[in-house]
């Protein structure tokens, strides 16, 4: 056994070192020293005994060589059992080993006397360290009693385990480590004799442990309050539109990764428009969450202005840059018109959304892609992706497709395959996605998914919903020709007469104020679904009308207050050609 790296930490071990006068001057070089040691030798070629030296050498205590193996590890500060043989029988424990476990005989088994290994869970290394020959370490167990100890087992070479305790082979004068005896055959006698042992070594970490676990508390702690500001900021509930079936999963990052910032969400703006939006703050823990949350707060009330995806992007870009420079974050922002068939995006940074077709064709939105919000300097501009019946559209976030062993572009093809594949509801969609790229509750990045179908309906659900139109050329005859069609039109879908008269004059008042304040070109469009009633203008003027009050004198104005009195909700949206839609929308009986 080695003992030597333990010498510095014993009192009264520190090995001999040649005594000096401190009160003689000092040669000035070697050669001086040389000269002055060769004059004070004596005959035999010994230094002569001084008084400084000899006490210098009873000051010191023992040398490290003259300290049997029993007295080091008597002296060490930790716990120290000494085992030997097959049965792993006790041969010695120290006094720190009785103090921390309480006195144990010696000749015994351990798995009889020393009850704590078994706590420790040492005794099944016992014959693993034996039988290799190579240490094993147990890290931070706690015992019964609330102590933690790291306990280490190292192999030692056979001895004759008298030595442990305090007997001497009489061929050897006391020292069995391993070289030959008197006999030449290299064995040693006593009891035990060539028998190899092991070493066990318990530190006490308790103080340690112990703030190990409050810093893990706090830190579960703290994950725990990110997680729940995060999920509080994300959607309770999903809208669901009309002619969309959405399904969206957020799933956090393991133990050991702290929560992002990723966040969705799904707007209803009227008319049978839906805005998806998905993002991600490149940032970690509560100040993520919080950012997240300004932001989500924000693209909602940008959102109510129906703009145009780019210039929601480039409204948040601005406030992403305020809320705080260091905090850069990416987002999708996509607008769906059931009229149109597609998906008018525009990005910030963010990965693509995919489309499935409904013959399993996976199609990739290609750019407008601009920088991620908060860098500034950018104009954004939007992007179109066809949406028709049948498909499905996945907005996810970066933590769903990246590793660190691949390049993005591949977790983005894996996640192409796994949808082109994925059939059932949005939520089965989402489950199977999130399954097939691999991610467990120990991944090691936050995950949100949205998933977006627009089901092509068949049958009697298809009687539900339908569209007409009809272009105004202008003049005296247009308003009763929209009366007209509005009202053959709604009688073919079968309304109750309130609610068709209701529809026939909110197309009365729209169609007379574009008339009177819209430019060609201009047209009408009845759409009913299964839940609601739309109708909508268009004209070539982008002047947005506004509700005000009229006064008693006035013999216009009064159009706006009317839809808003008698609608379940209107607004009004500038069109890309550079006019306006005015629209209003009425709640089916139920």
């Amino acid at each position: 056994m080695n003992f030597t790296r333990w010498s510095a930490r014993l009192p009264g071990t520190q090995r001999r070192a040649a005594a000096r006068d401190d009160r003689s001057p000092v040669p000035a070089a070697r050669a001086e020293y040389a000269q002055a040691q060769a004059a004070a030798t004596l005959p035999d070629g010994t230094l002569p005994a001084t008084p400084d030296t000899a006490s210098a050498t009873t000051a010191t205590g023992p040398a490290l060589d003259d300290l049997s193996a029993r007295e080091i590890l008597g002296r060490l500060p930790v716990a120290v059992a000494l085992l030997h043989g097959p049965d792993h029988r006790v041969a010695y424990v120290n006094e720190a080993y009785e103090t921390a476990f309480g006195p144990r005989p010696c000749g015994a088994p351990a798995a009889e006397t020393l009850p704590e290994l078994a706590e420790l869970s040492v005794l099944p290394l016992l014959d693993q360290v034996l039988r290799s020959g190579t240490a094993r370490t147990v890290k931070s167990r706690r015992t019964a009693g609330g102590s933690s100890y790291t306990v280490t087992c190292t192999p030692v070479a056979p001895w004759d385990s008298g030595e442990a305790t305090g007997t001497e082979n009489p061929k050897t004068d006391g020292k069995t480590d391993g070289k030959k005896d008197s006999r030449g055959d290299g064995r040693n006698e006593g009891k035990g004799k060539g028998e190899g042992g092991v070493l066990v070594y318990a530190a006490d970490v308790t103080d340690h442990a112990e703030a190990a676990e409050r810093l893990r508390t706090s830190e579960r702690r703290h994950r725990e309050t990110a997680v729940t500001l995060q999920r509080s900021l994300l959607p309770q509930e999903l809208e669901q539109p009309d002619d969309l079936r959405i399904a969206a999963t957020y799933q956090p990052g393991g133990t050991d990764a702290a929560v992002g910032g990723d966040w969705y969400d799904v707007i209803t703006l009227g008319a049978g428009r839906t805005a998806l939006v998905i993002g991600d703050v490149m940032g970690r823990g509560v100040r993520a969450a919080a950012v997240m949350g300004q932001l989500r707060t924000a693209v909602r009330a940008y959102a109510r202005l129906d703009l145009p995806p780019h210039e929601v992007i480039q409204l948040l870009d601005v406030l992403a840059s305020e809320i705080d420079a260091t905090q850069i974050a990416t987002c999708v922002y996509a607008v769906h018109d059931p009229n149109e068939g597609q998906l008018v995006y525009a990005s910030a940074g963010h990965l693509p959304i995919l489309v499935r077709d409904e013959d399993g064709t996976v199609e990739r939105a290609a750019d407008p892609t601009g920088p991620p919000l908060g860098t500034g300097g950018w104009i954004h501009t939007s992007g179109t992706i066809a949406l028709p019946p049948g498909s499905t559209a996945v907005l996810y976030t970066d933590g769903l497709v990246e590793r660190r062993s691949e390049d993005i572009d591949e977790g983005v093809a894996s996640l192409a395959r796994a949808l082109s594949g994925a059939k059932g509801s949005p939520q089965v969609v989402c489950d199977r996605l999130i399954r097939s790229l691999g991610v467990t509750a120990e991944h090691d990045d936050d995950v949100a998914v949205l998933v977006v179908q627009h089901p092509a309906r068949t049958g009697a659900d298809a009687e539900l919903f339908h569209n007409a139109a009809l272009d105004l050329l202008g003049g005296i005859e247009a308003a009763p020709r929209a009366r007209a069609f509005a009202t053959g039109v709604l009688t073919s879908w079968r309304f109750p007469a309130e609610l068709r008269d209701l529809g026939v004059l909110a197309t009365s008042e729209l169609v007379a104020n574009s008339l009177q304040h819209g430019t060609p070109p201009m047209r009408l469009g009845l759409r009913r679904t299964d839940r609601r009633l739309i109708i909508e203008v268009t004209d070539g003027d982008d002047h947005l009308p506004r509700r005000r009050q009229a006064e008693p004198a006035d013999e216009a104005g009064r159009g706006i207050e009317i839809i808003a009195s008698i609608a379940t909700s209107w607004g009004s949206r500038r069109t890309p050609g550079g006019g306006k839609a005015v629209w209003c929308e009425f709640a089916l009986p139920r």
